[in-house]
């Protein structure tokens, strides 16, 4: 492994996004293998997070990534323990262990525990020096560092558990977007992406809005329409009947285009099926909220050309970022670069 050259993990790594952009028809079988596996994983959905991660592992991006933190270390072995809401949600972490020269001690989500090994299979088809790096557990044990993803809850028992090795913690997030009510119809249809792709479950998924005081969503609704297709998937619209019906019963305020819930509501976090709304009479009083709550934002995703507003993507890019688009904002290529040399 002292001879893998940041030049070879290059050409593998784009070499797999090739490969994601272009899958052959043995991966077409591993995506209905997932589909049954995993309601959630439906066919569009699996083939969107190969699309991503495919754009993402292009030759220029990754010669910049690569750059920016290689420099030689004792392999460490890292523990992973990924989460599973959306297809492959955890080869950003193992990309970043095996860039980085270490050993990624996988221990997989029961939710995505088909795609991910047989995408780094391919990987190491290859290039098969990547083989070294790459273990998988059921339990971790003998670790040097921990990366960690799970809910609120499990992170307090992963910052317990981990409290004596470098690691990073990663806990629930959401993504909000902010709208001053000038957007097109081409705009909100983009940020439709933002809201329904992977049915909402990931912490790019935009859960609530803020808009202007009196935003009229007469136009909101009409540009979304399209996703309407959504409510096709019986798990989406068992959560959307649920909350409708609570809704109802409770006389809660809300809007209902047929697919979507919208409720006034301060919280980053909705239901599934449900986005939220705030409304602001000035986009400073949106800039002091996101960073009262910045340890609970993902990605803010907005057409306004206010430089103060942080992690800010433009409508329907939430769910494509680059190399550098660390989760919860922590470089984790730089943490992994700079761990304990004993």
């Amino acid at each position: 492994m002292s001879n893998f050259s940041k030049e070879k993990k290059v050409t593998a790594l784009k070499v797999l996004g090739d490969f994601l952009l272009n899958f052959d028809d043995e991966f077409k079988n591993l995506i209905s293998d997932a589909k049954h596996k995993n309601g959630w994983f439906q066919e569009s959905e699996v083939i969107r997070a190969f699309s991503a991660n495919g754009k993402m592992l292009n030759e220029t991006d990754l010669n910049y990534w690569i750059n920016l933190y290689n420099k030689p270390l004792i392999p460490k072995k890292i523990g992973l323990i990924l989460a599973g809401n959306i297809p492959l949600v955890g080869l950003h972490d193992i990309l970043s262990v095996l860039i980085s020269g270490n050993i990624a001690m996988i221990k997989l989500s029961s939710n995505d525990d088909l795609l991910i090994p047989e995408v780094l299979k391919r990987l190491i088809e290859i290039e098969p020096e990547f083989n070294e790096q790459i273990q998988w557990v059921s339990r971790l044990e003998n670790f040097d560092a921990v990366i960690a993803t799970g809910s609120n809850n499990s992170s307090r028992y992963f910052d317990y558990y981990f409290s004596k090795v470098p690691h990073i913690i990663r806990k629930n997030r959401n993504s909000i977007a902010i709208l001053t009510g000038e957007e097109t119809s081409e705009q909100l249809y983009q940020l439709g992406q933002d809201i329904f792709n992977y049915y909402g479950l990931g912490c790019r998924n935009v859960s609530k809005i803020f808009v202007p005081k009196g935003y009229i969503f007469n136009h909101f609704f009409e540009s979304i329409e399209e996703y309407n297709t959504i409510l096709n998937h019986h798990k989406y619209q068992n959560n959307y009947d649920y909350n409708k019906s609570i809704y109802l019963v409770n006389r809660n305020e809300h809007f209902d285009n047929g697919f979507l819930l919208l409720t006034k509501n301060e919280s980053l976090t909705s239901p599934l099926a449900v986005l939220h709304y705030e409304e602001y009479e000035d986009l400073t009083q949106v800039v002091v909220k996101i960073d009262a709550q910045a340890d609970e934002i993902q990605v803010v995703v907005t057409a306004t050309e206010q430089s103060i507003i942080p992690s800010k993507v433009s409508f329907g890019e939430s769910q494509n970022p680059k190399l550098w688009d660390y989760a919860d904002g922590v470089n984790t290529l730089e943490f992994l670069t700079n761990l304990p040399k004993n």
